[in-house]
């Protein structure tokens, strides 16, 4: 008896886009091609940021699965270390691209999984169809700034890498001290005046290596200083004597008790200047604010927030929710704070203190929307 050999349809013989996968690295790209469900994927590697061997490679897949030169082709690539330059490229020289939330994309539930590029990339192939032929919840696709709402959101994130860069120098400083027995109280001032006076737990001054170590830990202090009060005058410059849309809502979010030029700067660059939003849900999701319920069967309970989102808007509105409560106290949001989790717990109260910053981001949102103060809350004299 003969076997009837079965065969697959002839995909090649279809016509539609070429779909292309990147897998970046940082010394090469894994490039994956295909033409739809059911085809092996055209696996192939170049140098990193070769644009010209990647329009080599674009050209040989297209004559590969038999599609004219003018056939369209639809990439995506995971969001990372290249940013968005990559996505301008593509999209410059005509490839219709997604760059994709990697913490969106979908991924066995097994204790050990294998994982590697090559595995990667065809994962990323068969998640591009589904998403190109409607299957739009199959991951979240990365929203790309313009270079100018890129560029803008340099200033304040520069001031945030120097102050925590401050913060490890001199817990590194207070580290070194403490392993000798000496504690600092207050700021930490290491001018050689107070080095020479500091003694070690038997009367000894300090060791000559560990102080030559000590003055260079603080004139790299010093540095950030210098760095930390040249950034602030440049953010104060450029909002005194510039103007632009995104600038009139840093001033408009500073006027309200509670929220400084820190807050109302990193909420409008990062968030509101150059992103739409339709609803409240949205608003809160981007942030990372948005609850996460865990049911299954009986079990019912809260894993907390989700942290997907921005994690600058993140920090900076816990922050503004604990200045909000102390200087809006007449305000809708801080009465509803403070009847819900004034008598509860230090942990709870913490838990309290996220949720009203959601709330509070969404209040600030319509604030600029549509120019509804928040309930109860009160506008600064000077705005």
């Amino acid at each position: 008896m003969t076997k009837k050999t079965i065969r697959n349809e002839d995909y090649s013989r279809k016509e539609g886009p070429l779909f292309m996968a990147f897998e970046l690295s940082l010394k090469d790209w894994k490039l994956g091609f295909t033409i739809g469900l059911g085809q092996k994927p055209r696996r192939r590697k170049i140098t990193a940021g070769d644009v010209q061997g990647l329009q080599k490679e674009i050209g040989l897949a297209k004559k590969r699965f038999k599609l004219p030169k003018t056939a369209e082709v639809v990439s995506c690539y995971e969001a990372g270390r290249e940013g968005f330059w990559l996505h301008r490229y593509l999209v410059e020289s005509g490839i219709k691209n997604n760059v994709v939330d990697s913490s969106s994309i979908e991924v066995k539930r097994r204790k050990r999984r294998a994982k590697a590029d090559g595995l990667d990339v065809e994962k990323l192939l068969t998640m591009l169809v589904r998403y190109h032929y409607g299957e739009t919840k199959v991951w979240s696709v990365a929203h790309v700034p313009s270079p100018e709402d890129e560029d803008r959101r340099q200033l304040h994130r520069e001031l945030c890498t120097l102050k925590k860069e401050k913060g490890r120098t001199t817990n590194r400083i207070k580290g070194l001290l403490a392993a000798q027995g000496i504690r600092l109280n207050g700021a930490v001032d290491l001018s050689d005046k107070r080095l020479d006076a500091m003694r070690l737990w038997d009367g000894s001054p300090l060791p000559p290596g560990l102080k030559d170590r000590l003055k260079r830990e603080w004139e790299h202090v010093l540095f950030l200083k210098q760095q930390i009060h040249a950034v602030e005058a440049e953010r104060k410059r450029v909002l005194k004597e510039e103007n632009r849309p995104d600038l009139d809502q840093v001033r408009q979010l500073a006027g309200l008790y509670g929220i400084g030029v820190n807050g109302s700067w990193t909420l409008v660059q990062e968030f509101f200047a150059w992103r739409e939003f339709e609803n409240r849900g949205q608003v809160g999701s981007l942030a990372g604010l948005t609850p996460t319920p865990y049911q299954s069967g009986e079990s019912n309970h809260e894993l907390g927030i989700s942290k997907a989102g921005n994690r600058y808007v993140r920090s900076i509105m816990v922050e503004l929710a604990w200045a909000w409560v102390r200087h809006q106290p007449d305000s809708k949001l801080t009465q509803w704070y403070l009847k819900r989790w004034a008598e509860a717990g230090k942990r709870a109260r913490k838990v309290g203190i996220v949720a009203l910053s959601r709330r509070l981001l969404i209040d600030l949102w319509r604030y600029l929307e549509t120019g509804v103060i928040p309930e109860g809350a009160r506008l600064k004299a000077a705005a």
